[in-house]
């Protein structure tokens, strides 16, 4: 899956809702994770921070901390102006209000901007790509995918999902997929093949409420394991 920076809305969320988002124990924080489709998300700088180990993957990993930066700064009012113009699709606990909510991210893409050029030379960010992956087999105890899988259900086929979803399987003892929701709000259509799909193949397939919650109904995940 090529991209162009152009096309990328930058976008990135913090250790703390991973932690909800996947729900993650402390003890899980201590695996070898993969980080996918990861942006400008603070999880990777955080996690370091504390001595975890977490290898980011995002094809924007490909531009300059300026670029990046750049595409964040032209995309930040317009997506604060969406939210605001459609706050009822929205639970406003974890954060208190669209301005709330534009502050946090603003503060978590920052910690991830100061960190960037330091974790590329530590290889700690790597523009990997969806469906096919460089890793060896089992090279990852959990692979962590937020806001992709399913999110662009209109922009990506069943046949990316299928084969990106093998792949991380492929790579890591344990998939983890979150939100299972479309950018409309409504719930994927490709959840239950997809789940039908692994279950077949062998593989145990969960889908697990998790205790964080932004879009309406969007507190779930996926929760794809190897049973070898």
């Amino acid at each position: 899956m090529s991209v162009a920076l152009n096309q990328v809305i930058p976008w990135g969320r913090s250790l703390q809702e991973y932690t909800q988002m996947f729900n993650l124990s402390a003890k899980e924080l201590d695996l070898r994770i993969l980080g996918v489709g990861d942006g400008p998300a603070s999880f990777n700088s955080e996690m370091t921070a504390l001595g975890h180990t977490v290898l980011s993957i995002d094809p924007i990993y490909l531009f300059s901390r300026a670029q990046i930066e750049g595409r964040i700064e032209e995309n930040y009012d317009t997506l604060i102006s969406q939210v605001k113009q459609n706050s009822d699709n929205f639970v406003w606990d974890f954060f208190s209000d669209p301005a709330h909510w534009g502050r946090f991210r603003l503060e978590t893409m920052r910690k991830f901007l100061e960190d960037f050029e330091v974790g590329k030379v530590q290889g700690r960010y790597l523009p990997e790509s969806l469906p096919s992956l460089s890793f060896t087999d089992c090279q990852f105890d959990l692979a962590l995918c937020s806001h992709l899988l399913f999110l662009y259900s209109v922009q990506l086929s069943f046949d990316f999902h299928r084969d990106s979803i093998q792949e991380l399987c492929r790579v890591s003892q344990e998939v983890r997929i979150f939100p299972l929701l479309t950018l409309n709000g409504e719930k994927s259509p490709y959840v239950a093949p997809i789940q039908s799909y692994f279950s077949e193949a062998g593989f145990t397939v969960d889908i697990c409420r998790v205790p964080y919650e932004f879009q309406k109904d969007g507190n779930e995940m996926m929760r794809i394991h190897r049973n070898d």
